[in-house]
């Protein structure tokens, strides 16, 4: 069968390409296309876009780029039809996702949502869409579930998270903890707006050796001057974190994969005036961070917006030096589940395929 894939974002792209090394296990026959990145890519997807060209986020960056957006739908619109692929995989991505899955339901094409959509964090009523517009939805966080079933959709199920498995495989020697972790996430105003930030952070600590996990994608938006206590490491992200005794993470996929490595961190993230004031009106979770989400409390330290400085978080950072924690992880691994999520998604997507 053929399978068209859409993603905006590293995660989706990393998530995506073990997707479908299952799906392959269970249909010999598979053909791939889509959006994605080096990872999907060198699963044997054939990609029309990459991440690259699609990575818009923020209410202001969307409105600037929003002809580049428009040519992006245009593109996969025309790709998909020439495709005619049995099912669509949407993966996370939702403000793209969401009008592309209302045009692919109304040409007849079966929509499959992966790694769903935090409308449980903001615009709540976006479920309806779901309702109209997906077949199954495939959850990766504990509580999406119920929260579906709270709005009568029955096609929702929690399968796991995908990063189990990833840390599964690639964690070994975490005794090796000698430098601090930067991650300052992976679209360009994330990196723009902390890298500042973490460079007075690091001569502040100058006694301490910070390693910042790198995107050769973004290479032009890191110094080219750094300190001396600072390089950077490109593609090495769990690497980075398997030596690392505390790390500063922008908030994301990236603090849940900080925390499987039980590596103690700070949560910081920071974005336009513009955008912060709309997403502060509208956001209704009480954490941004995974870690604490998932957990139902703080268990990590957020710091957003004006608080997200260099002062408060040499502040955390001398807490988590002299007092780990670590042992605060413990009700993040009871709840999170168990490996196996890309193996459940894709049964549930060849489920699908037989049902109809």
């Amino acid at each position: 069968m053929k399978y068209f894939i859409l993603t905006g974002e590293v995660s989706g792209d990393l998530h995506g390409s073990n997707l479908i090394k299952e799906i392959a296990e269970l249909d010999k026959h598979a053909v791939f296309k889509g959006t994605g990145g080096q990872y999907l890519s060198n699963s044997g997807m054939e990609i029309v876009l990459s991440i690259e060209q699609m990575a818009f986020m923020g209410f202001w960056e969307v409105v600037k780029n929003w002809n580049t957006i428009r040519k992006n739908f245009s593109i996969l619109k025309q790709a998909v039809t020439a495709f005619q692929p049995d099912v669509l995989i949407l993966i996370d991505y939702p403000g793209f996702n969401m009008r592309m899955a209302k045009w692919c339901k109304q040409q007849g094409y079966k929509v499959v949502y992966y790694i769903s959509p935090k409308f449980w964090a903001w615009r709540e009523n976006r479920v309806q869409n779901i309702k109209k517009y997906v077949d199954l939805m495939l959850c990766i966080l504990p509580f999406e579930e119920a929260f579906y079933r709270k709005h009568f959709y029955t096609k929702a199920h929690f399968i796991g998270h995908p990063l189990l498995d990833a840390i599964t495989v690639t964690a070994s020697n975490q005794n090796l903890k000698k430098h601090i972790a930067l991650l300052p996430g992976s679209r360009t105003q994330e990196i723009q707006s902390l890298m500042p930030i973490f460079l007075q952070l690091a001569q502040r600590f100058q006694n301490e050796q910070f390693v910042i996990a790198g995107m050769t994608s973004m290479v032009n938006l890191y110094p080219a001057d750094l300190p001396s206590n600072m390089k950077i490491c490109f593609e090495e992200t769990y690497n980075v974190l398997r030596q690392s005794k505390a790390a500063v993470v922008c908030s994301g996929t990236a603090t849940l994969e900080t925390a499987l490595f039980n590596v103690p961190q700070i949560v910081v993230y920071r974005t336009s005036w513009l955008n912060y004031q709309i997403g502060k009106r509208v956001v209704k979770v009480q954490f941004i961070a995974l870690p604490n989400l998932i957990a139902g409390k703080q268990i990590v330290p957020e710091l957003i917006q004006q608080d997200c400085t260099a002062e408060n978080i040499s502040k955390a950072l001398n807490t988590l030096l002299t007092a780990p924690l670590e042992d605060s992880y413990k009700l993040l691994n009871e709840k999170i589940g168990t490996p196996g999520a890309s193996k459940n998604a894709a049964k549930w997507i060849q489920q699908l395929q037989e049902r109809n």
